[in-house]
């Protein structure tokens, strides 16, 4: 069997860079910018109050408290600001320009003068201030020419602030990874249809999809398919427009693994030493097209499938975008003990209590149990030598979320 890192090496080989396009700067959350962003404005583009006050200057309050000349007001969005001279000061709200002449800023509530609404005083005494007080400086957060964002930053609300505040419309994002999900089974039918004889919902599909989303792909098809390999090949022409087909079921070694059947010989199959999710299969497949096309294919269980899709999904997807995946965790104790496979690292679904690790069901990690798996808040990861876990035992907890 290979180990889990094997495996994974094996599949972030698939990843292929994707090409970037423009995209409006209020869109595009998740995606990567493709180019370095540089400033075609300073940040701050002008020198500018920090607080409500009196801009002055400086060396005029040296020695204490002193009474000034008011010239002027000055709110935000003037076009135009009084020269402060000489014993004199302007009345300036925040993020308003510098007048000439100041050199810091005293706040209101460091003079004589009301806070909130009030008339334009003649004059104004002031406590003592230094240069560059309560002054936020022109370019001091970004110059023109710097790079403000750098190519390979994931797009956020706060990337789409710091490219419009630097004179961006619009920027080079990497498209997303276009993923078709196949779930295959003849005992597979639509959610909410009556079951029949050995008929079961395809809660597969929805899984993974939900799960592509949520890890940065676009879904392109969402289908079940039967055990069929003609089926099977057709919806694969179906897929030709995607940069990675996500199957589940058919690839174990029964006699109708419709995923073995027709893609043996171009992708490898193989056993993993985890529990759930051994059986797996990777590689890439010549499409219709003629392209190539990542395929990973995931086993059918819909418990192995969640725990393949965050162990082997979620970090190829991030590949695609040129990225890492790092998947934090931290070690906490056992609140109960449970058994686990010799050999095999554990992937199981837990909630957290009172700073204690708890199965999320009786069941354990059982592969089929996804009527309770929305209940699990982590997982906990029980590396291969272990082959019991006993309350107070401490374990690595990753999040799911």
């Amino acid at each position: 069997m290979l180990s889990v890192e094997e495996y994974l090496e094996r599949v972030l080989a698939m990843a292929r860079p994707l090409p970037a396009e423009p995209c409006p700067i209020g869109e595009g959350d998740g995606r990567v910018l493709a180019e370095d962003l540089l400033a075609r404005f300073p940040v701050p583009p002008f020198s500018n109050s920090a607080m409500d006050g009196y801009a002055v200057r400086a060396a005029d309050t040296s020695g204490g408290e002193v009474r000034l000349q008011v010239v002027g007001d000055i709110p935000a969005g003037v076009f135009s600001a009084p020269e402060v001279g000489l014993g004199q000061a302007a009345r300036i709200m925040t993020g308003a320009p510098m007048p000439p002449g100041a050199d810091a800023v005293v706040p209101v509530e460091e003079t004589d003068q009301p806070q909130g609404v009030a008339p334009l005083p003649d004059a104004v005494v002031v406590a003592e201030v230094r240069p560059g007080r309560h002054v936020r400086r022109a370019g001091e957060d970004v110059a023109t020419g710097d790079i403000a964002v750098r190519a390979g930053q994931r797009w956020t609300p706060a990337t789409a602030a710091a490219a419009a505040s630097i004179g961006y419309t619009q920027v080079p994002l990497m498209r997303k990874p276009r993923v078709a999900v196949l779930s295959t089974g003849s005992e597979l039918v639509a959610p909410g249809a009556n079951l029949g004889f050995g008929q079961i919902p395809d809660s597969n599909s929805l899984l993974i999809a939900g799960l592509v989303e949520q890890f940065g792909g676009e879904v392109l098809l969402q289908r079940a398919v039967p055990d069929d390999p003609e089926a099977f090949r057709g919806a694969l022409s179906e897929a030709r427009e995607a940069d990675l087909i996500v199957t589940s079921g058919g690839v174990s070694v029964g006699a109708f693994e419709v995923v073995r059947q027709v893609v043996e010989g171009e992708i490898e199959f193989v056993k993993v030493s985890m529990q759930p999710g051994k059986p797996q299969a990777c590689g890439r497949i010549v499409g219709p097209s003629g392209a190539e096309q990542a395929l990973l294919a995931l086993p059918g269980n819909p418990v192995s499938v969640f725990v393949s899709a965050w162990v082997f999904l979620r970090p190829l997807l991030a590949a695609f975008h040129g990225l890492d995946a790092p998947w934090p965790g931290n070690q906490l104790p056992a609140g109960e003990g449970w058994q686990t496979p010799p050999g095999r690292r554990q992937y199981l679904p837990v909630v957290v209590r009172g700073g204690f690790v708890f199965p999320a069901h009786s069941l354990g990690s059982g592969s089929h149990a996804i009527g309770s798996l929305h209940l699990a808040e982590a997982l906990a990861v029980i590396p291969e030598a272990a082959d019991v876990i006993r309350p107070g035992d401490l374990v690595m907890v990753r999040p799911l979320g």
